[in-house]
C-alpha cells in the first residue's frame, strides 16, 4: 500500500529527539493561520491560542507544530499571513529562541520544506517601524516527521502529518491546492464544501483514519498525527494512534500534552462571562496515561466528538 510505504519513508527519515520525564512537550496542529480575511478559520480562536501558547511557554513547555500551521493553499502570500498574525510569530520567535519550538509541515504548508521559503518568510520579517526586516525564526528547519524517544523507557513516539495517508493531498498535493485556492475556497461561501478536506468530508476522513490506525497496528508503534481535525486518544482495546485535533473548532482548540512521562489529550474552551471579559479554560479529555501503556496495552482509539 502507497499510504504505508509514505509513511514507512518519513520514519525511516525523521530525526530523532531524546526526552526524559522532566520534559515537557505540547502537540498542536492545523492552525490554518490565514490573512486575517473573512476566509481566515484562524482568526476566531487566534485569542485562545495565545492564551494556551502563552500559558505552555511560561510553564517551560516544547511546543511541536504538527503541520498546516499556515494556510499556504487558500493563501499564496506567505508574508501577508505573517504580518497579519504577528504577535503570533513573536510568541513563536520565543519558544524558538530558547530552543523549544520543533515545526512539522503539512499539505497546506508543504512549501515550508524549501530553504528558500523558510528563509525568505520565517528566517526574517519585515519591521514597518524600522522599515527593514528583522530576526524571526531564522535557522529553523521543517520536518516531515520527528521521532521522539523516550529515555526512561526507550518508549519512540512517531510525530508526523497524517497526509501521507491521503493521496489527493499527498502525491496530488499541487492539483488540490490549486483546486482550493481558486475553486473551493470561493465556493464554501455558498455553503458548497470542500471534497479534498477531510476536515469537511466525514466519509473521507474515516477512510484516512483506517489507514494511520492499521499502520500504528502493524508496526506497534505510537503515532501522534494530524490532518484528520478529530481528536483522538487510545482507550483499551486497538492501535497506539493519536490526534491532536486541531485548531479551527468552534469555540476551542484541542492539543496533545507530554509530562512526567505521561501523556494526554487536552481542550482549550472560551467561556463567556457576566463582565463580558472571556475566560480560558483547560480541560483533560482523554488520559493521562503513561507513555509506555500506550505501546503495550492493547488500545482502542477515543474518538471525542463535538470539539
Amino acid at each position: 500500500m502507497l499510504a504505508f510505504r509514505r509513511l514507512d519513508q518519513v520514519l525511516e527519515s525523521s530525526m530523532e529527539i531524546p526526552f526524559t520525564n522532566k520534559s515537557k512537550i505540547v502537540f498542536m496542529s492545523d492552525c490554518h493561520r490565514g490573512d486575517g480575511s473573512a476566509a481566515d478559520d484562524f482568526a476566531p480562536n487566534k485569542q485562545l491560542y495565545m492564551h494556551a501558547l502563552r500559558q505552555y511557554y511560561t510553564a517551560g513547555y516544547t511546543y511541536i507544530e504538527i503541520g498546516d500551521g499556515d494556510e499556504l493553499w487558500e493563501n499564496s502570500r506567505f508574508d501577508k499571513i505573517v504580518s497579519t498574525h504577528k504577535d503570533v510569530f513573536q510568541l513563536l520567535r520565543r519558544f524558538h529562541r530558547s530552543g523549544r519550538l520543533y515545526m512539522i509541515y503539512g499539505n497546506h504548508d508543504i512549501v515550508k520544506r524549501q530553504k528558500p521559503v523558510r528563509m525568505r518568510h520565517l528566517y526574517y520579517a519585515y519591521d514597518r517601524t524600522k522599515r527593514s526586516k528583522v530576526p524571526l525564526l531564522e535557522g529553523l528547519l521543517a520536518h516531515e516527521g520527528l521521532i521522539l524517544k523516550h529515555i526512561p523507557t526507550g518508549t519512540r513516539l512517531f510525530v508526523t502529518h497524517g497526509h501521507q495517508a491521503d493521496f489527493f493531498n499527498d502525491q496530488l498535493w499541487v492539483a488540490s491546492c490549486i483546486l482550493v485556492r481558486y475553486v473551493w475556497r470561493f465556493l464554501e461561501v455558498l455553503g458548497i464544501q470542500d471534497p479534498v478536506s477531510p476536515a469537511k468530508n466525514h466519509n473521507k476522513r474515516n477512510r484516512i483514519e483506517r489507514v494511520l490506525v492499521r499502520w500504528a497496528k502493524a508496526n506497534n508503534q505510537i503515532l501522534i498525527a494530524g490532518h484528520t481535525h478529530r481528536p483522538t486518544f487510545p482507550q483499551v482495546g486497538d492501535a497506539p494512534y493519536l490526534n491532536d485535533g486541531s485548531c479551527v473548532h468552534r469555540g476551542c482548540i484541542t492539543a496533545i500534552e507530554i509530562k512526567h512521562g505521561m501523556i494526554a489529550l487536552v481542550r482549550w474552551c472560551e467561556k463567556p462571562t457576566q463582565s463580558g471579559s472571556p475566560l480560558y479554560l483547560r480541560e483533560v479529555i482523554g488520559g493521562p496515561r503513561p507513555l509506555l501503556n500506550v505501546v503495550t496495552d492493547k488500545t482502542k482509539p477515543l474518538h471525542l466528538a463535538g470539539v
